[in-house]
């Protein structure tokens, strides 16, 4: 299967890839198929059943309004957020849902979106919708949602993939050592080989301008974390700390005082906050690889840049490309959704992308990047996903923070290393799969265990 640095990185809305944008994109597609089929006048009614952690975590996760946005013929990567509210709104008064926004039918969200408890076995994260008229049904179909937005259609479950998939790649890898490999052999860094790669879905200059309108999207989401300011909705009453952090660096000034706790560091946890404060509110985001870790690689991208005076634009594109490498093959011989191995699939690749892409714009040789892509994947083994309140919040906002920090370590320690270490980061891929495999279901984005408990009993 062939994977782009833009599957990878799409520009989204919160709190979640694999809840929220993922089953946005596949009820629009549901919508997008009913028109396309000409049977869209003919619908009377339209049924969603979630599934699995869809269901388990749907509210928190936002699921439900993703579902019906996604009727709406709303897509993730166009919606104003801004505009979600007045739309929900205007449903819940009237109970009328504007199919592919043409088509009026009524809907009641209480018979027509059920949370249902129990799964499907392709994937936990799995919806079904049905269309159907007076004399019956029109159209079904099942999807799941496999993390960072990706969406696989029932009929696909078990096939190659379709035409976009089977692009001809001059460089493909499905392993770190064929990676490494292919470095060595045509004398290439991880981000040119990205980049040779790239070129066969579209023109450098277009590679180059999209990777830097998902830097510029970042940008503008650290910034209305910056901004933005009072409570998270959900009911748990998190505060946003980041504004508040933020005047307060700036009031230190030159980071990295003599003295102060505070430091460079400071600036990565702040930057990671905004981010993931964002995503939790349903703010515009870039999923790296989820939204669930969206925080990590923006802020260790704008670390780069802040404490860089030499950083340009060709820095963000090596530093996407390198991150990217390790985005696949984690996507390949693991996974990046929660539901399915838990945090460590999300937090723990982005923090191993990170640390790549980091790596890769500080010189590093492609045995140094591949080395602190395991040294940040390694150290998040293990990691659940337990989301208190099903909410992207607690603790997810913080453990982006956390991981940021790591990542910038990991890429450092290996730096100063010559690419030699004892684990493999195929190893820990595999070794990250097998975990998540044996990980009970109740860590895995379902807030039936660990912290969501915890807090609960408390």
């Amino acid at each position: 299967m062939a994977i782009s640095v833009f599957d990878l990185f799409k520009i989204g809305i919160g709190p979640s890839s694999s809840h929220t944008v993922g089953p946005m994109r596949a009820a629009a597609t549901f919508a997008q198929a009913l028109r396309e089929q000409g049977v869209l006048a003919q619908v009377s009614r339209v049924e969603v059943r979630l599934y699995g952690s869809l269901s388990a975590t749907g509210v928190g996760h936002a699921t439900d309004r993703a579902c019906l946005l996604g009727l709406m013929g709303e897509w993730p990567d166009q919606i104003d957020p801004h505009s979600i509210e007045p739309l929900i709104a205007q449903l819940q008064r009237s109970q009328v849902l504007m199919l592919d926004g043409k088509q009026a039918i009524a809907f009641d969200c209480a018979r027509d979106l059920l949370l249902l408890d129990e799964s499907l076995p392709y994937h936990p994260n799995a919806m079904t919708l049905e269309a159907s008229s007076a004399s019956g049904s029109l159209l079904q179909q099942t999807y799941y949602s496999v993390g960072g937005g990706f969406i696989v259609e029932a009929a696909q479950v078990g096939e190659a993939g379709n035409s976009a998939d089977q692009v001809q790649l001059p460089y493909d890898f499905a392993s770190a050592a064929q990676l490494l490999a292919l470095c060595k052999q045509h004398n290439l860094r991880i981000s040119q080989l990205m980049m040779a790669n790239e070129l066969a879905w579209r023109e450098e200059a277009e590679v180059r301008s999209g990777l830097l309108k998902l830097w510029a999207a970042m940008r503008e989401c650290v910034d209305n974390g910056l901004r933005n300011e009072g409570i998270l909705p959900g009911g748990l009453k998190v505060k946003r700390r980041a504004a508040k952090l933020h005047r307060s660096l700036q009031e230190l000034g030159k980071p990295n005082v003599i003295g102060s706790t505070l430091s460079a560091m400071e600036w990565v946890n702040l930057f990671a906050l905004a981010v993931n404060e964002e995503n939790a509110a349903g703010g515009r985001m870039v999923t790296a690889p989820t939204n669930g870790a969206a925080g990590i690689i923006p802020a260790v991208l704008h670390y780069y840049m802040k404490f860089n005076p030499d950083a340009c634009d060709n820095d963000v594109v090596d530093f996407l490309l390198g991150a990217a490498a390790v985005g696949i093959l984690c996507k390949k011989n693991a996974s990046i959704s929660g539901a399915e191995v838990g945090c460590q699939g999300e937090v723990g690749s982005a923090c191993a992308m990170a640390a790549a892409g980091l790596a890769e714009v500080l010189g590093a040789t492609p045995m140094q990047v591949e080395n602190a892509a395991e040294i940040g994947l390694e150290h998040n083994l293990g990691l659940t996903c337990d989301p208190v309140g099903g909410l992207v919040q607690v603790p997810c906002i913080e453990r982006n923070a956390i991981a940021a920090v790591k990542a910038i370590n990991a890429a450092q320690m290996a730096l100063r290393g010559d690419g030699e270490h004892f684990i493999s980061l195929d190893r820990a891929i595999r070794t990250m799969r097998d975990t998540g495999a044996d990980m009970h279901d109740k860590y895995k984005e379902t807030s039936r265990g660990g912290l969501a408990v915890a807090f609960v009993e408390c």
